[in-house]
């Protein structure tokens, strides 16, 4: 579905391979630099399993990525999204947005409540996300940044979950 370049478009969201796992978390450390690691949702991505990855690629280069996570908010099982990463010469052309796209259309796929986040609500407004004010991650994060899209209300604990 996301794998047919567009004829006017140079790059293209493809699925992510185990051959692009390299290049993918080359460009995310570059995006987020080491701090990354000692952030509550990274915590929670080293306990969950990747449920899908899709990756922005240009002449063959890898050039924004994203994954989705299996997690559980209470009893529900939902997604989480992050990080999404774009080399800095490709941002401001729609990337993110592209890449957000390909896992709302994921999400919707796949027998799920819905998809969580933390970034900025202003960004992920226009995708549907809205704020989770009844859930809470198993460590600090600001809760004005902690976005749910999906059909379902949930609340609860955020925890890993495997495929």
């Amino acid at each position: 579905m996301f794998d047919t370049p567009s004829p006017d478009a140079p790059v293209r969201i493809e699925t992510e391979t185990a051959a692009d796992a390299a290049a993918v978390e080359a460009l995310v450390l570059a995006a987020f630099g080491p701090g990354r690691f000692a952030k509550t949702a990274e915590r929670l991505r080293e306990r969950a399993s990747v449920v899908a990855g899709f990756v922005a690629r240009e002449d063959g280069a890898i050039v924004g990525s994203v994954r989705l996570w299996a997690i559980t908010i209470g009893e529900a099982q939902a997604l989480f999204l992050g990080p999404i990463a774009v080399e800095a010469g490709n941002r401001r052309g729609g990337l993110g947005a592209e890449l957000v796209d390909a896992c709302l259309s994921h999400a919707r796929a796949v027998d799920v409540a819905g998809v969580l986040l933390v970034g900025d609500a202003p960004y992920f407004e226009r995708f549907g996300f809205r704020r989770a004010v009844d859930v809470s991650l198993p460590g600090p994060v600001d809760g004005r940044r902690l976005l749910w899209w999906g059909t379902a209300d949930v609340s609860g604990i955020v925890r890993a979950g495997r495929k």
